[in-house]
């Protein structure tokens, strides 16, 4: 029996470019994927039938549940981009998607407390508000960074663009037309973007270089 000490071969079985990461398998980054495809249609149901900005205290308590279904989607997909790298090798770009965790996180438990009515007016839950345009935000620098990263292949590669455009696309709608219109285009571009992403996720993961 001989026993090798030198660096094992590369793989030769995967497409040219395709980052091979042993940390996730194609199983579970379609688990995840489908994990963000249901919170966020969980989200986009509630901005269809109560809005973003319901007058009542029964449809603000509906669109903070389907808000924190969508934050815990939003950790599926995280993971798989932290798990392939997927914004860089650096340091920096793996300390993004740390950061965006906190800013994500601090944002779900604002989701978790206001949908509970007796929370809903604490002075002290107030500047967790603010950590939801945040953590959209955030998730729009790491959409551009795996875009020109460029380890995600095809529609993988390009959606997390499109997907993480959200902030961009519907805070200024909801600023300038208000309910009921913006609440349709952001549930729309919820299905358009979110949605959409972990679908491919779960159809293709070898995208995202998760092995078999």
């Amino acid at each position: 029996m001989t026993i090798r000490t030198g660096h094992l071969p590369a793989r030769t079985d995967l497409p040219s470019g395709t980052p091979v990461v042993p940390g996730i398998s194609a199983r579970r980054t379609r688990a995840l994927g489908l994990a963000l495809t249901t919170g966020t249609l969980a989200w986009a149901a509630a901005m269809f039938t109560v809005g973003n900005n319901p007058d009542t205290s029964t449809g603000m308590t509906i669109t903070d549940i389907g808000g924190t279904l969508f934050q815990l989607g939003v950790f599926a997909l995280l993971a798989v981009q932290l798990r392939t790298r997927a914004t860089g090798t650096s340091k920096v770009a793996r300390s993004m998607l740390y950061v965006e965790h906190v800013l994500l996180g601090l944002a779900t438990i604002w989701s978790v407390l206001h949908a509970v009515p007796a929370l809903r007016d604490a002075a002290w839950l107030v500047p967790l508000d603010a950590f939801w345009p945040l953590s959209m935000l955030g998730m729009f620098v790491i959409g551009l960074k795996i875009l020109f990263a460029g380890r995600w292949r095809g529609p993988a590669r390009i959606w997390p663009m499109v997907a993480e455009s959200w902030a961009v696309v519907t805070v200024p709608t909801f600023v300038i037309l208000g309910d009921p219109v913006a609440s349709w285009v952001g549930g729309a571009h919820l299905i358009i973007g979110y949605a959409t992403l972990g679908v491919i996720l779960a159809l293709r993961p070898q995208l995202v270089g998760a092995r078999p």
